[in-house]
């Protein structure tokens, strides 16, 4: 798995999974509402060659959902979005990602891993292929659970806005 690697395209709203430099599979996401940008607090999607720094959630259930990078117990349904309308759900896993470029995405105001910035599952209600989030790169929950089994950590991610 060492020779993957994912490629984000906030243009075309699209996740591929590569090996060898060959395409795999391509994902519809959804990036940040804010546009794409590094600075801490920005609410934006960071660009740059970043890596998985961590892999969480094996083992949870399908719309498992976390807090602080941990699961609640909670399984997401239209029940419980209605008890916290305000939340912005993590569901199922979460692929934390650490910036490679130093002054760019990593350390000092810019930094991708302290500004939490994953790729992860959301409610399969909210729309694919439009940027709704608040930074981080948004999957169908189907769609993360197939790319977490197809990544390790440190695999190589590049977030470019083209």
């Amino acid at each position: 798995m060492s020779r993957r690697q994912i490629e984000i395209s906030i243009a075309d709203q699209s996740l591929a999974l590569c090996e060898a430099g060959s395409i795999i599979k391509i994902y519809r996401i959804s990036t940040a509402r804010n546009g794409a940008g590094n600075q801490n607090g920005s609410g934006k999607t960071p660009l740059g060659r970043h890596r998985i720094r961590a892999a969480i959630g094996a083992q949870q259930p399908m719309n498992a959902v976390f807090v602080g990078r941990r699961p609640t117990g909670e399984v997401y349904s239209e029940a419980l979005a209605r008890q916290h309308p305000q939340r912005d759900w993590i569901l199922t896993r979460i692929l934390w990602l650490c910036g490679c470029e130093i002054g760019y995405n990593r350390l000092g105001n810019v930094d991708s891993q302290r500004r939490y910035i994953y790729i992860h599952g959301t409610p399969d209600s909210e729309p694919m292929g439009v940027p709704l989030s608040h930074g981080c790169i948004r999957m169908r929950n189907a769609d993360i659970l197939e790319l977490f089994d197809e990544v390790s950590v440190g695999t190589v991610v590049t977030i470019r806005s083209a």
